[in-house]
């Protein structure tokens, strides 16, 4: 038995009845209300503002209920009819940008997978911290402009899509960035880059064993970045700001992949020492996560970036991929994780996956 994440007062209004998976109307959302109807769970759908019709397109992945506030920050508020509806809260991205990482962990609500890992994402020191601990390899980080010997990227804190991130050739080139809030400059590593859609499972008892549970691959992608492309990214940024463009990494869609076969032992050992050292750190690391980072020519992965929840990537795998498939016929993360859930339920060992 792993150990205990919610209080147990969190998940008493559940009272042994099957919860509600309830998430923010974005992001992944549509394969995670898919996911968890094909489990037979209800659904509720958050939404600022009015009730998003786009998902009358979609009926096999529209929620049965929807709950909406004037805004994302007061989200809050709405917990006691979420507890008195049984909801769990499912995270992705969208929570981690706007409503953020201290008001979403305050938020009183039976939350899947353990709260305490959004303030080590949204954190970029200590998320370096956490996966150098583990023995990722990094790409070198900056601490001041005149360290710079080569191309950087710079970036901000927070899941923000890659919006604002900037190239620079040189220590020169720098001056043309005008910060808009915290940011770190990061070695700009050539390569292949690889965005691997893992889970982890603290209840289960099969498959690649981590620490007490076991880890799989869901899926894999690359990422489309809205007016800046792989090849020409270090020689196209200076031609388009001469041209009035000014570059940007927000991602606009995703692309599916296949990892070279041989590679995928290193993909495994090193997201298994990094699930290892999050039980060690805060507790664990549970449920979907993505690695993301860069394979170059020596073969080398070296990690850039951690998101510790649901990725839009997997929306390329609503009925599943090339690795889930081998896992589970149409398996996506969504219904994985509905999958997990009411494992646990039956199992009576909710509150080791729900914080």
């Amino acid at each position: 038995m792993g150990i205990s994440l919610a209080p147990p007062e969190r998940l008493a209004t559940l009272n042994g009845r099957l919860p509600t998976i309830t998430t923010l109307c974005s992001h992944s959302s549509l394969q995670i209300f898919h996911g968890a109807r094909k489990e037979g769970f209800r659904t509720i759908g958050l939404a600022a503002g009015p009730t998003p019709r786009f998902y009358d397109a979609f009926p096999l992945a529209r929620p049965d209920q929807f709950v909406t506030v004037p805004k994302i920050v007061e989200l809050p508020s709405t917990a006691p009819h979420l507890r008195s509806e049984g909801a769990i809260i499912v995270p992705h991205g969208s929570f981690v940008e706007y409503m953020g990482a201290e008001a979403f962990t305050a938020w009183d609500v039976p939350v899947y997978g353990n709260r305490k890992v959004i303030g080590w994402e949204a954190d970029r020191e200590k998320s370096r911290e956490w996966l150098v601990s583990a023995g990722a390899t990094m790409p070198r980080r900056y601490g001041d402009a005149s360290e710079i010997d080569g191309p950087v990227i710079v970036k901000y804190y927070g899941a923000k899509g890659g919006k604002g991130f900037f190239l620079a050739k040189s220590r020169e080139a720098l001056d043309d960035f005008h910060p808009t809030g915290p940011y770190v400059i990061q070695e700009y590593v050539l390569g292949t880059r690889y965005y691997m859609h893992f889970f982890y499972s603290p209840i289960s008892d099969r498959g690649y064993r981590v620490g007490h549970g076991s880890l799989e691959l869901l899926g894999m992608d690359r990422r489309d970045e809205a007016n800046i492309d792989e090849l020409y990214k270090l020689g196209s940024q200076e031609e388009l700001l001469k041209a009035g463009i000014r570059p940007t990494f927000v991602v606009t869609g995703n692309v599916p992949v296949v990892l070279r076969e041989s590679l995928l032992p290193r993909a495994f050992e090193v997201a298994a020492k990094i699930v290892e050292r999050s039980i060690e750190l805060f507790g664990g690391m549970i449920g979907p996560f993505c690695l993301e980072g860069i394979m170059t020519e020596e073969l080398e992965f070296k990690v850039f970036e951690i998101s510790t929840r649901i990725v839009a990537g997997t929306n390329l795998f609503i009925s599943g991929s090339p690795y889930s498939d081998l896992v589970e016929p149409n398996l996506s993360t969504g219904r994985r994780i509905a999958q997990e859930i009411k494992r646990a339920q039956e199992l009576g060992r909710l509150s080791e996956i729900v914080s």
